[in-house]
């Protein structure tokens, strides 16, 4: 039965990184931006969630999952960082220069 459930888990992985390339590769570069916000969007929400999994692993007795929880909480703020940097650093491309 568990294996079953895991190669159900790898499957849907598989397939959501597949469709998640599909997805980003078909987006015109004009789009990119408004969708980079929307991504950071989700990204704060995951870091809430990592902060839930995290403060509700503390509350138990499994140290190894709130040292998960944790690591959870730095890559998705790791993600939030980068996404809102490059988001940036690409409105900033569209922005008239001043001429001297």
């Amino acid at each position: 039965m568990e294996t079953t459930i895991l190669v159900f888990l790898l499957f849907i992985l598989v397939l959501s990184i597949f469709l998640g390339f599909e997805v980003i590769s078909k987006v015109p570069s004009l789009l990119h931006t408004p969708l980079m916000s929307g991504s950071n969007a989700i990204s704060g929400i995951t870091v809430l969630g990592a902060l839930l999994a995290a403060g509700l692993a503390k509350g138990g007795t499994n140290d190894f999952a709130a040292l998960l929880g944790g690591c959870a909480v730095a890559f998705a703020m790791i993600n939030v960082a980068g996404g809102y940097f490059v988001t940036n650093r690409m409105l900033n491309m569209f922005k008239k220069k001043e001429k001297k």
